[in-house]
């Protein structure tokens, strides 16, 4: 997933986390700037730990940050250092998984244990068990009211995709009540037309009819002949409803988001433009496949999808995020196998594996 430029709420957060450093420096000691040194350091990567929460080093560098704050607190007293550590708890407790979240909590508690120790007071530190209590509860509050609204956001996008299916169906089938028109009245007639035509051509020359007069009736055939063709063209256009590969990819990774609750993602490069049905087939259904698999082998894996309109051919790729590298398949399944052949038959190429962190499906189609 690509990181983008930090917005005004990443400075805060950076803010929250190295502000508190500056603030200690003219107290430090040789250790209190070495500690400094590393939490400003870690604080670059936290300008895009919201983008970044879905990568692995994310939850390290925050428990990093958490440490080295919570050192820093031991080392210079009554410092601001709480503030970075306190923060960077609330955004790890807003945006990683459990067990970032308890070891969070884990360090914060042991430190200031810690200090209450090591200058044998523990009046002061149960207030700051107290702040940490709150700083949890804050976070959990904030990530459960940021689900409800992603979940109304996925409810109003699955009521408006209903709302277009039942639009899309209704076109449907008023098109294809056009389409039985045309062809009951319009080719059924071009046809009885031509044939009669042909039947004329043949009495003239059996009469001897004059060539100018032939000319006209083969002419008169060929039109008819013309105008049963594009009327049947018509009527295949009017019963088929060509859906862009993008739009019917999109509506996968929905359906997917829905179900597994997780991240799937679409990202479009190049410029879009109309494909052949039987190159969109193979494209959608590579997808479709793709993601049958992740729900087999990876329940709950994130998903990115690529979509890349090359100049002579079309790339997509899909690759499912488990974290882990995943083990060699055995052997290609009849999906995987099936989806090799349709493009094979595209003179497309197909490559599937073990990625760094997940599955990778990657296949190049010309058009």
């Amino acid at each position: 997933m690509a990181i983008g430029r930090p917005q005004a709420q990443d400075w805060l957060r950076w803010a929250l986390v190295a502000g508190p450093m500056f603030a200690a420096m003219p107290r430090a000691n040789t250790l209190a700037w070495v500690l400094i040194g590393l939490t400003l350091v870690l604080s670059v990567p936290v300008l895009w730990l919201h983008d970044a929460a879905a990568h692995r080093w994310a939850p390290v560098v925050a428990l990093a940050v958490i440490a080295a704050a919570a050192t820093l607190l031991a080392v210079v007293p009554n410092s601001w250092a709480s503030v970075t550590m306190f923060g960077t708890t609330f955004f790890v407790v807003l945006k990683q998984r459990t067990g970032p979240i308890v070891l969070a909590v884990a360090i914060d508690l042991a430190a200031i244990t810690g200090w209450a120790v090591l200058h044998g007071t523990w009046q002061g530190a149960l207030p700051t068990y107290a702040v940490v209590v709150v700083i949890v509860l804050l976070g959990l509050n904030r990530r459960a009211r940021l689900a409800r609204i992603e979940q109304t956001e996925l409810a109003l996008a699955r009521a408006q995709t209903a709302n277009e299916e039942h639009a899309r169906a209704a076109a449907l089938a008023e098109r294809a009540r056009i389409a039985r028109e045309l062809h009951d009245v319009l080719a059924h007639s071009l046809a009885g037309l031509s044939l009669n035509l042909q039947g004329a051509r043949l009495m003239l020359v059996r009469d001897g009819a004059s060539p100018d007069a032939l000319a006209q009736i083969e002419r008169a055939q060929e039109l008819a002949a013309d105008g049963l063709a594009e009327a049947r063209k018509a009527v295949a256009a009017l019963r088929e409803d060509a859906v862009p590969v993008e739009r019917a990819i999109a509506d996968l990774l929905t359906a997917y988001r829905l179900d597994s609750g997780t991240r799937a993602d679409l990202i479009v490069e190049g410029e879009p433009r109309e494909l052949a049905p039987a190159v969109g087939t193979a494209l959608v259904r590579a997808v479709q496949e793709a993601l049958a698999n992740t729900r087999k082998h990876a329940a709950h894996a994130d998903v990115d999808v690529t979509l890349d309109y090359a100049e002579a051919a079309v790339h997509l790729t899909v690759a499912d995020r488990q974290g882990r590298r995943p083990p060699d398949a055995p052997a290609a399944g009849y999906g995987l196998r099936g989806m090799g052949e349709r493009v094979a038959l595209l003179d497309g190429r197909l490559e599937s594996g073990p990625g760094e962190d997940g599955w990778r499906i990657h296949l190049t189609v010309p058009a």
